[in-house]
Protein backbone atom coordinates (compact mmCIF):
# COMPACT_ATOMS: atom_id res chain seq x y z
CA UNK A 1 0.00 0.00 0.00
CA UNK A 2 1.03 3.55 -0.30
CA UNK A 3 2.72 5.49 2.41
CA UNK A 4 0.66 8.72 0.85
CA UNK A 5 4.54 10.29 0.83
CA UNK A 6 5.73 10.17 4.15
CA UNK A 7 9.78 10.01 3.79
CA UNK A 8 11.36 11.37 6.25
CA UNK A 9 14.86 12.07 4.42
CA UNK A 10 12.72 13.98 1.73
CA UNK A 11 13.83 17.39 1.50
CA UNK A 12 10.28 17.97 0.11
CA UNK A 13 8.96 16.42 2.91
CA UNK A 14 10.80 17.88 5.44
CA UNK A 15 10.03 21.64 4.34
CA UNK A 16 6.61 21.01 4.48
CA UNK A 17 5.16 17.62 6.05
CA UNK A 18 1.68 19.38 6.76
CA UNK A 19 -0.25 17.96 3.56
CA UNK A 20 1.20 14.67 3.78
CA UNK A 21 -0.20 14.44 7.61
CA UNK A 22 -3.87 15.61 6.60
CA UNK A 23 -3.66 12.78 3.80
CA UNK A 24 -2.32 10.20 6.47
CA UNK A 25 -4.74 11.07 9.48
CA UNK A 26 -7.58 11.09 7.20
CA UNK A 27 -6.78 7.40 4.92
CA UNK A 28 -4.04 5.91 7.03
CA UNK A 29 -3.89 6.80 10.57
CA UNK A 30 -2.07 3.98 11.72
CA UNK A 31 0.45 2.00 8.97
CA UNK A 32 3.61 0.51 8.90
CA UNK A 33 6.42 2.19 7.36
CA UNK A 34 8.91 -0.36 5.74
CA UNK A 35 12.23 2.10 5.17
CA UNK A 36 12.43 2.91 9.07
CA UNK A 37 10.78 -0.30 10.42
CA UNK A 38 8.20 1.85 12.17
CA UNK A 39 3.96 1.88 12.94
CA UNK A 40 3.47 5.42 11.92
CA UNK A 41 0.56 7.52 13.90
CA UNK A 42 -0.54 10.88 12.89
CA UNK A 43 -3.61 11.46 14.52
CA UNK A 44 -4.01 13.57 18.08
CA UNK A 45 -6.61 11.09 19.55
CA UNK A 46 -3.83 8.10 19.16
CA UNK A 47 -1.06 9.90 19.80
CA UNK A 48 -2.57 11.66 23.14
CA UNK A 49 -3.28 7.52 24.06
CA UNK A 50 -0.18 6.46 23.60
CA UNK A 51 1.95 8.65 25.10
CA UNK A 52 0.06 7.95 28.52
CA UNK A 53 0.42 4.25 27.84
CA UNK A 54 2.24 2.21 30.00
CA UNK A 55 2.43 -0.63 27.33
CA UNK A 56 4.88 1.69 25.32
CA UNK A 57 8.37 3.10 26.61
CA UNK A 58 11.13 5.13 25.34
CA UNK A 59 13.07 1.90 26.11
CA UNK A 60 12.69 -1.83 26.35
CA UNK A 61 15.70 -2.84 27.93
CA UNK A 62 14.56 -3.10 31.12
CA UNK A 63 11.83 -5.68 30.04
CA UNK A 64 14.01 -7.44 27.57
CA UNK A 65 16.99 -7.75 25.50
CA UNK A 66 17.59 -6.37 21.99
CA UNK A 67 17.57 -10.03 20.52
CA UNK A 68 13.80 -10.39 22.59
CA UNK A 69 12.90 -7.38 20.51
CA UNK A 70 14.15 -8.31 17.29
CA UNK A 71 16.88 -5.59 17.18
CA UNK A 72 20.84 -6.38 16.56
CA UNK A 73 22.79 -5.65 20.10
CA UNK A 74 24.48 -2.56 19.41
CA UNK A 75 28.17 -1.63 18.20
CA UNK A 76 30.82 -1.90 20.74
CA UNK A 77 31.88 1.63 19.61
CA UNK A 78 28.67 3.19 20.54
CA UNK A 79 28.84 1.93 24.28
CA UNK A 80 30.20 4.90 25.69
CA UNK A 81 27.53 7.21 23.58
CA UNK A 82 24.86 5.12 25.24
CA UNK A 83 26.10 4.61 28.84
CA UNK A 84 26.26 8.74 28.94
CA UNK A 85 22.52 8.93 27.64
CA UNK A 86 21.48 6.08 29.59
CA UNK A 87 22.01 7.43 32.86
CA UNK A 88 19.82 10.36 32.33
CA UNK A 89 15.88 9.87 32.22
CA UNK A 90 15.13 10.38 28.81
CA UNK A 91 15.98 6.74 27.45
CA UNK A 92 14.85 5.01 30.75
CA UNK A 93 11.87 4.01 32.33
CA UNK A 94 10.19 3.38 35.96
CA UNK A 95 11.48 2.47 38.33
CA UNK A 96 14.88 4.17 37.09
CA UNK A 97 12.76 7.22 35.27
CA UNK A 98 10.90 7.85 38.31
CA UNK A 99 13.81 7.78 40.85
CA UNK A 100 15.83 10.20 38.24
CA UNK A 101 13.18 12.54 37.96
CA UNK A 102 12.34 12.59 41.49
CA UNK A 103 15.48 13.57 42.16
CA UNK A 104 16.26 16.05 39.63
CA UNK A 105 12.93 17.81 40.19
CA UNK A 106 14.32 18.87 43.79
CA UNK A 107 16.73 20.63 41.98
CA UNK A 108 15.07 21.83 38.56
CA UNK A 109 12.12 23.19 40.79
CA UNK A 110 9.34 25.85 39.15
CA UNK A 111 10.92 28.64 41.24
CA UNK A 112 14.77 28.46 40.07
CA UNK A 113 13.59 28.39 36.19
CA UNK A 114 11.37 31.50 37.10
CA UNK A 115 14.36 32.75 39.07
CA UNK A 116 16.33 32.92 36.16
CA UNK A 117 13.87 35.15 33.85
CA UNK A 118 15.68 38.52 34.66
CA UNK A 119 18.76 36.64 33.31
CA UNK A 120 17.16 35.84 30.01
CA UNK A 121 15.77 38.89 29.56
CA UNK A 122 18.75 40.91 29.62
CA UNK A 123 20.67 38.03 26.82
CA UNK A 124 17.42 38.33 24.88
CA UNK A 125 17.41 42.09 25.39
CA UNK A 126 21.62 42.13 24.34
CA UNK A 127 21.43 39.61 21.41
CA UNK A 128 18.45 41.19 19.84
CA UNK A 129 19.64 44.77 20.17
CA UNK A 130 22.96 43.58 18.74
CA UNK A 131 21.38 42.67 15.65
CA UNK A 132 19.18 45.53 15.21
CA UNK A 133 22.88 47.57 15.48
CA UNK A 134 23.72 45.56 12.45
CA UNK A 135 21.33 46.34 10.60
CA UNK A 136 20.70 42.59 10.27
CA UNK A 137 22.30 38.88 10.13
CA UNK A 138 21.64 35.66 10.72
CA UNK A 139 18.66 35.40 13.38
CA UNK A 140 19.36 31.36 14.39
CA UNK A 141 22.84 32.19 14.54
CA UNK A 142 22.98 35.49 16.09
CA UNK A 143 19.83 35.23 18.58
CA UNK A 144 18.50 31.60 18.49
CA UNK A 145 21.11 29.54 18.98
CA UNK A 146 23.18 32.01 21.73
CA UNK A 147 20.63 32.46 24.11
CA UNK A 148 19.26 28.92 25.11
CA UNK A 149 23.06 27.73 25.16
CA UNK A 150 24.02 30.75 27.33
CA UNK A 151 21.32 30.46 29.86
CA UNK A 152 21.97 26.30 30.52
CA UNK A 153 25.76 27.36 30.57
CA UNK A 154 24.47 29.70 33.42
CA UNK A 155 22.28 27.76 35.25
CA UNK A 156 24.84 24.67 35.00
CA UNK A 157 27.60 27.12 35.81
CA UNK A 158 29.89 26.22 33.00
CA UNK A 159 32.46 28.87 33.87
CA UNK A 160 31.84 31.49 30.43
CA UNK A 161 35.19 30.70 28.31
CA UNK A 162 34.08 26.95 28.16
CA UNK A 163 30.30 27.85 26.61
CA UNK A 164 32.11 28.01 22.80
CA UNK A 165 32.09 24.04 23.47
CA UNK A 166 28.53 23.60 24.33
CA UNK A 167 27.01 24.13 21.25
CA UNK A 168 29.22 21.52 18.65
CA UNK A 169 29.09 19.01 21.79
CA UNK A 170 25.09 19.16 21.77
CA UNK A 171 24.88 19.30 17.89
CA UNK A 172 26.96 16.03 17.55
CA UNK A 173 25.02 13.73 20.18
CA UNK A 174 21.76 14.58 18.72
CA UNK A 175 22.71 13.36 15.80
CA UNK A 176 22.20 10.04 16.30
CA UNK A 177 18.40 10.96 17.19
CA UNK A 178 17.42 11.30 13.26
CA UNK A 179 16.42 8.16 11.51
CA UNK A 180 18.58 5.21 10.55
CA UNK A 181 21.79 7.68 10.88
CA UNK A 182 25.09 6.61 9.21
CA UNK A 183 28.33 5.36 10.75
CA UNK A 184 30.17 8.50 10.55
CA UNK A 185 27.57 10.39 12.86
CA UNK A 186 27.27 7.31 15.18
CA UNK A 187 31.22 7.86 15.87
CA UNK A 188 31.22 11.51 15.73
CA UNK A 189 27.99 11.76 18.48
CA UNK A 190 30.05 9.11 20.42
CA UNK A 191 33.28 11.59 20.33
CA UNK A 192 31.32 14.22 21.39
CA UNK A 193 29.57 11.97 24.55
CA UNK A 194 33.07 11.13 25.61
CA UNK A 195 34.48 14.83 25.74
CA UNK A 196 31.27 16.31 27.29
CA UNK A 197 31.24 13.45 29.30
CA UNK A 198 35.18 13.85 30.53
CA UNK A 199 34.51 17.67 30.63
CA UNK A 200 30.93 17.56 33.25
CA UNK A 201 33.29 14.94 35.31
CA UNK A 202 35.99 17.13 36.22
CA UNK A 203 33.58 20.10 36.86
CA UNK A 204 31.42 18.06 39.20
CA UNK A 205 33.66 16.53 40.98
CA UNK A 206 34.89 20.32 41.90
CA UNK A 207 31.45 21.28 42.55
CA UNK A 208 31.04 18.28 45.16
CA UNK A 209 33.52 19.93 46.99
CA UNK A 210 33.37 23.37 46.92
CA UNK A 211 29.44 24.01 45.51
CA UNK A 212 28.34 27.14 44.16
CA UNK A 213 24.53 28.78 43.58
CA UNK A 214 24.49 26.57 40.39
CA UNK A 215 22.27 23.70 38.86
CA UNK A 216 25.46 21.62 39.18
CA UNK A 217 26.29 21.91 42.85
CA UNK A 218 22.79 21.22 43.34
CA UNK A 219 22.38 18.28 41.57
CA UNK A 220 25.58 17.12 43.26
CA UNK A 221 24.03 17.69 46.56
CA UNK A 222 20.49 16.59 46.40
CA UNK A 223 19.32 13.97 48.31
CA UNK A 224 15.74 12.32 48.96
CA UNK A 225 15.93 9.50 51.88
CA UNK A 226 19.55 8.74 51.58
CA UNK A 227 19.20 8.57 47.64
CA UNK A 228 21.33 10.89 45.79
CA UNK A 229 22.42 10.79 42.01
CA UNK A 230 25.89 9.18 41.16
CA UNK A 231 28.38 10.86 39.40
CA UNK A 232 27.14 9.05 36.18
CA UNK A 233 23.58 10.09 36.91
CA UNK A 234 24.19 13.83 37.28
CA UNK A 235 26.36 13.98 34.14
CA UNK A 236 23.85 12.18 32.44
CA UNK A 237 21.49 14.70 33.59
CA UNK A 238 23.19 17.75 32.88
CA UNK A 239 23.55 16.88 29.22
CA UNK A 240 20.11 16.00 28.79
CA UNK A 241 19.53 19.49 30.12
CA UNK A 242 21.64 20.83 27.41
CA UNK A 243 20.35 18.72 24.54
CA UNK A 244 16.73 18.70 25.04
CA UNK A 245 16.63 22.73 26.33
CA UNK A 246 18.66 23.72 23.41
CA UNK A 247 18.34 22.20 20.13
CA UNK A 248 14.95 22.72 20.31
CA UNK A 249 14.68 25.90 21.22
CA UNK A 250 16.70 27.03 18.61
CA UNK A 251 14.50 25.22 16.18
CA UNK A 252 11.21 26.78 17.72
CA UNK A 253 12.58 30.38 17.72
CA UNK A 254 13.68 30.01 13.82
CA UNK A 255 10.68 27.65 12.38
CA UNK A 256 8.14 30.63 14.35
CA UNK A 257 9.68 33.41 13.14
CA UNK A 258 10.06 31.97 9.46
CA UNK A 259 6.39 30.88 10.32
CA UNK A 260 5.54 34.80 11.31
CA UNK A 261 7.22 36.34 8.05
CA UNK A 262 5.22 33.88 6.21
CA UNK A 263 1.71 35.31 8.26
CA UNK A 264 2.50 38.76 7.70
CA UNK A 265 -1.09 39.75 9.08
CA UNK A 266 -0.49 37.43 12.52
CA UNK A 267 2.46 39.33 12.74
CA UNK A 268 1.34 43.25 12.46
CA UNK A 269 -1.12 41.73 15.05
CA UNK A 270 1.74 40.79 17.53
CA UNK A 271 3.52 43.49 16.81
CA UNK A 272 0.72 45.66 17.54
CA UNK A 273 -0.27 44.03 20.70
CA UNK A 274 2.74 42.66 22.53
CA UNK A 275 0.41 40.85 24.92
CA UNK A 276 -0.08 38.30 22.65
CA UNK A 277 3.42 36.82 23.07
CA UNK A 278 2.46 34.01 25.83
CA UNK A 279 -0.40 32.54 23.48
CA UNK A 280 2.19 33.53 20.19
CA UNK A 281 4.59 30.95 21.60
CA UNK A 282 2.33 28.30 22.18
CA UNK A 283 0.38 28.91 18.75
CA UNK A 284 3.67 29.00 16.94
CA UNK A 285 5.03 25.64 18.99
CA UNK A 286 1.92 23.96 17.55
CA UNK A 287 2.08 25.38 13.87
CA UNK A 288 5.01 24.20 13.03
CA UNK A 289 6.28 21.74 15.98
CA UNK A 290 10.31 21.76 16.25
CA UNK A 291 10.69 18.42 17.62
CA UNK A 292 7.86 16.33 14.90
CA UNK A 293 8.46 12.97 15.94
CA UNK A 294 9.12 11.03 19.17
CA UNK A 295 9.55 7.05 18.99
CA UNK A 296 8.61 4.47 21.35
CA UNK A 297 8.74 0.65 21.46
CA UNK A 298 5.73 -1.69 22.29
CA UNK A 299 6.00 -3.39 25.35
CA UNK A 300 2.80 -5.55 24.96
CA UNK A 301 0.53 -5.98 21.85
CA UNK A 302 -2.00 -3.32 21.53
CA UNK A 303 -4.92 -2.29 19.18
CA UNK A 304 -4.46 1.18 17.74
CA UNK A 305 -7.83 2.64 15.72
CA UNK A 306 -8.42 -1.11 14.77
CA UNK A 307 -4.79 -1.54 14.06
CA UNK A 308 -2.60 -4.80 15.84
CA UNK A 309 0.72 -3.84 16.66
CA UNK A 310 2.70 -6.32 18.71
CA UNK A 311 5.34 -6.46 21.24
CA UNK A 312 8.51 -5.80 20.08
CA UNK A 313 7.99 -2.95 17.28
CA UNK A 314 8.57 0.34 17.23
CA UNK A 315 5.96 3.48 16.39
CA UNK A 316 6.70 6.79 15.41
CA UNK A 317 4.11 9.43 17.25
CA UNK A 318 4.04 12.35 15.15
CA UNK A 319 3.25 14.91 17.40
CA UNK A 320 3.19 17.77 14.31
CA UNK A 321 0.20 15.85 12.78
CA UNK A 322 -1.30 15.68 15.73
CA UNK A 323 -0.93 19.26 16.56
CA UNK A 324 -2.91 19.84 12.94
CA UNK A 325 -5.46 17.61 13.78
CA UNK A 326 -8.78 18.97 12.85
CA UNK A 327 -11.10 17.15 15.26
CA UNK A 328 -8.85 19.34 17.87
CA UNK A 329 -7.97 22.26 16.38
CA UNK A 330 -10.37 24.16 14.74
CA UNK A 331 -9.00 25.37 11.15
CA UNK A 332 -5.74 23.68 12.11
CA UNK A 333 -3.81 25.03 8.86
CA UNK A 334 -4.13 28.93 9.81
CA UNK A 335 -2.35 30.69 12.50
CA UNK A 336 -4.06 32.15 14.88
CA UNK A 337 -2.18 33.75 17.87
CA UNK A 338 -4.43 34.05 19.88
CA UNK A 339 -5.73 30.89 19.59
CA UNK A 340 -7.19 29.80 23.13
CA UNK A 341 -7.52 26.62 24.26
CA UNK A 342 -4.36 25.40 22.54
CA UNK A 343 -4.04 21.51 23.82
CA UNK A 344 -0.58 20.70 21.26
CA UNK A 345 1.83 18.07 22.68
CA UNK A 346 4.76 19.79 21.50
CA UNK A 347 6.19 18.69 25.21
CA UNK A 348 5.18 15.48 25.42
CA UNK A 349 2.46 13.52 27.81
CA UNK A 350 3.02 11.33 30.22
CA UNK A 351 5.50 10.52 32.33
CA UNK A 352 8.32 11.48 29.74
CA UNK A 353 6.15 15.24 29.50
CA UNK A 354 9.70 17.69 29.40
CA UNK A 355 10.81 18.80 32.09
CA UNK A 356 12.40 22.07 30.81
CA UNK A 357 8.94 23.14 29.30
CA UNK A 358 8.61 26.27 31.72
CA UNK A 359 12.04 27.14 30.84
CA UNK A 360 11.71 26.82 26.97
CA UNK A 361 8.21 29.07 27.10
CA UNK A 362 10.78 31.62 29.11
CA UNK A 363 13.31 31.44 26.50
CA UNK A 364 10.94 31.65 23.79
CA UNK A 365 8.62 34.38 25.32
CA UNK A 366 11.42 36.47 26.46
CA UNK A 367 13.47 36.11 22.74
CA UNK A 368 10.33 37.06 21.23
CA UNK A 369 9.50 40.10 23.32
CA UNK A 370 13.28 41.58 22.63
CA UNK A 371 13.22 41.09 18.84
CA UNK A 372 9.51 42.71 18.77
CA UNK A 373 10.60 45.72 20.79
CA UNK A 374 14.57 46.03 19.58
CA UNK A 375 14.29 44.69 15.25
CA UNK A 376 9.89 46.00 14.98
CA UNK A 377 10.78 46.27 11.29
CA UNK A 378 12.40 42.69 11.10
CA UNK A 379 11.81 41.81 7.99
CA UNK A 380 13.11 38.26 5.96
CA UNK A 381 15.96 38.85 3.45
CA UNK A 382 15.95 35.15 1.65
CA UNK A 383 13.79 31.73 1.92
CA UNK A 384 15.88 29.53 4.56
CA UNK A 385 16.66 26.31 3.62
CA UNK A 386 15.73 23.50 6.00
CA UNK A 387 18.71 21.30 7.57
CA UNK A 388 18.35 17.75 6.34
CA UNK A 389 17.16 16.05 9.64
CA UNK A 390 13.53 15.44 10.37
CA UNK A 391 13.43 14.55 14.02
CA UNK A 392 14.52 17.75 15.16
CA UNK A 393 13.95 19.74 12.43
CA UNK A 394 14.90 23.01 11.74
CA UNK A 395 16.54 25.70 9.63
CA UNK A 396 20.24 25.85 8.26
CA UNK A 397 20.03 29.37 8.85
CA UNK A 398 17.57 32.62 8.53
CA UNK A 399 18.54 35.89 6.94
CA UNK A 400 16.79 39.05 8.15
CA UNK A 401 17.25 42.69 8.16
CA UNK A 402 16.34 45.33 10.83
Amino acid sequence: MSDLGYDPWSAGFVADPYPVFAELRAERPVFFHEPTGQWVISRYEDVDALLRDRRLGRSYLHVGGHEEFGQEPEAEFLKPFWDLIRAGMLDVEPPTHTRLRRLVSKAFTARMVEGLRPTIRRLAGELAGALADEGGGDLLADVAEPLPVNVIAEMLGVPVEDRPLLRPWSADICGMYELNPPEEVQRTAVRAAVEFSDYLRELARSRRSEPRDDLISALAQVADEGDRLTEDELIGTCVLLLNAGHEATVNATGNGWWTLFRNPGELERLRSDELLVPTAVEELLRYDTPAPMFERWVLEDITVSGVDIPRGAEVALQFASANRDPEVFADPDRLDLGRDPNPHITFGLGIHYCLGAPLARIELAESLSALLRMAPGLRLVSEPEWKPGFVLRGLQALRVQC
